[in-house]
């Protein structure tokens, strides 16, 4: 029986979901990189055969420290992977493949702007009490 207005995962969006508690943990935790001591893990996306992982990071440099923490990232995929192992326990280690997110600087762009009009308009249209 189904409860209407409940949407049901598949097993991609749960080991998905695993992958990324995990992995936000071990770099919380346990990789001692200093390119990824200010990275957060913000999504991952399995493909349906659970072969290859896209996960997806930002980080508080912004995208000028996009290429730092990719390499941080790739020295210590080796790590990554055999903790992942250990954690899922699933037949084969999937593929694992670093994205920098960057919607976190788009939305900071959109609040600057925001701001900036504010500012404008309170400049050209100053209130009754001034």
């Amino acid at each position: 029986m189904t409860i209407v207005g409940t949407r049901s995962f598949n097993r991609a969006e749960r080991v998905g979901g695993q992958v990324q508690r995990v992995l936000a943990d071990l770099i919380r935790k346990g990789v001692s990189d200093p390119r990824l001591a200010q990275t957060t893990i913000t999504g991952v996306v399995m493909n349906r055969d659970l072969r290859i992982a896209k996960i997806y990071f930002s980080t508080h440099g912004g995208a000028h420290d996009e290429a730092g923490v990719l390499a941080g990232f790739e020295s210590a995929k080796g790590f990554i992977k055999r903790e992942l192992a250990g954690a899922l326990g699933l037949r084969y280690m999937p593929d694992l493949r670093f994205y920098y997110d960057a919607s976190f600087d788009y939305g900071a762009q959109i609040n600057r702007v925001l701001k900036s009009m504010q500012t404008d308009d309170e400049k050209n249209n100053p209130t009754a009490d001034e």
